[in-house]
């Protein structure tokens, strides 16, 4: 049994999503977070996750929390979906990479681009260049991060890309590259389940 701790709108919005690509029962648990972004909500204590955010995900009893862990352990339970390479796979080691690559670089240069500090701090602008510069030129080379192959890569990436698409510069490539992930039916079918899932719970 997998039950996803989901708030609408938020990071745990792209699990829906993942759980969509691999095709298997799942439940949605609403829960309250605080988003510190608008300064609304409350954390829940009926959330497992240990700060009280989401995503946070109950596999058979298991815990897992954080985006890129549950991307990793369902991804690797489920294998037919086809979304990690297996161990001894040649696309393993750049599967992991991008996953890496998304916590490390992706992420603080999306944060750094959104909250304004690029123009104040050469070194935060050299590294968002350079995320700029690798992400196009992975995606001149292929519709996806890895090429012709969709992963669970591109769900992280793709997701926060499209939430933070204005600490980017304008790319034809990242448009298209964003068309094409949300135009998947699962992404549709995981957007229309997180815009069922209500308003914010004790919001």
């Amino acid at each position: 049994m997998i039950t996803l701790y989901h708030a609408p709108q938020s990071r745990s919005s792209r699990m829906i999503w993942l759980l969509e690509e691999l095709g298997v029962p799942y439940a949605i648990e609403p829960v309250s977070i605080f988003r510190p972004m608008t300064g609304e909500g409350v954390p829940d204590a009926a959330n497992p996750h240990p700060d009280k955010r989401v995503p946070a995900l109950l596999h058979n009893g298991v815990l897992v929390a954080e985006s890129l862990a549950i991307v990793l352990h369902l991804a690797e339970h489920f294998p037919e979906a086809g979304l990690a390479p297996a161990i001894g796979d040649p696309d393993r080691g750049a599967y992991l990479t991008w996953l890496a690559w998304y916590v490390a670089e992706f992420e603080p240069a999306l944060f750094a681009g959104m909250a304004g500090e690029l123009p104040g701090s050469p070194q935060k602008r050299r590294a968002h260049e350079a995320v700029v510069r690798r992400l196009e030129t992975a995606l001149a080379r292929g519709p996806y991060a890895m090429g012709e192959r969709f992963s669970g890569a591109d769900i992280l990436i793709a997701s926060a890309l499209g939430f933070g698409r204005a600490a980017f510069p304008a790319s034809e490539a990242f448009e298209a590259y964003l068309e094409r992930c949300r135009a998947r039916p699962a992404a549709l079918r995981g957007a229309a389940r997180d815009g069922a899932s209500g308003p914010q719970q004790g919001a």
